[in-house]
């Protein structure tokens, strides 16, 4: 009987060391932030961090101040991100397998299992930049993950993770697409909110608007 994955992964070390294994739609989803980020949020952020130091006394300008902090969020997810990008590598789970690597479990595969007490569940084996637990992806990181990896049908495997030990049975391991949660707009965004009310006494605002 196997033992899982023992050590809890500090939260950095996955994002920086090695390669960064992840499906087509999850390195899609990092690329539509990243553009969305550097090409439209950041440009928007630093027009109104120019708007608020026209302002006088920054030191006591909010709007400036928190365009300055917003600005180092982003430069920090866009250097974020670039590196996870820069360390894809790429797999694809709908594409066809042959021999094991069809009926075992590695990373992108899908399989379904029972607890000692019989219930079953079925979770998706994912990026770490993927995990949805709504959609039941879990990073091949994370001790299930890792107690998962390499089983076929019929194995027993032992998942030691922080509530505990739990046996589990593999019932089944397949492949197919995983539909990775797309990038959408984050509500709020300064790229959005350039025709709010918010940004109608800013004089940009207000000559566009001709008035």
């Amino acid at each position: 009987m196997r033992k899982g994955f023992t050590r809890k992964p500090q939260a950095d070390e996955l994002a920086t060391r090695g390669k960064n294994y992840i499906t087509p739609s999850g390195l899609q989803r990092l690329k539509d932030e990243h553009r969305f980020l550097l090409t439209r949020e950041r440009p928007a952020v630093t027009k109104m961090v120019t708007w608020a130091a026209s302002n006088g006394d920054r030191s006591e300008n909010a709007d400036y101040q928190y365009g300055k902090r917003r600005l180092r969020q982003i430069d920090g997810r866009i250097r974020f991100l670039t590196k996870r990008i820069d360390a894809a590598e790429v797999v694809d789970p709908g594409t066809p397998r042959a021999g094991q690597a069809a009926t075992r479990a590695f990373f992108g595969a899908t399989v379904r299992y029972a607890n000692a007490a019989g219930t079953e569940r079925v979770v998706s084996i994912v990026g770490t930049d993927e995990v949805d637990l709504n959609r039941n992806h879990i990073s091949w990181a994370s001790p299930l993950g890792r107690a998962l990896m390499k089983s076929a049908a019929g194995d027993r495997v032992v998942l030691q993770a922080p509530g505990g030990t739990e046996q589990l049975i593999v019932l089944e391991v397949y492949y197919e697409r995983i539909s990775v949660e797309p990038f959408r707009e984050p509500p709020g965004a300064e790229a959005s909110a350039r025709g709010s009310p918010a940004h109608a006494n800013r004089p940009d605002e207000r000559q566009r608007s001709g008035t």
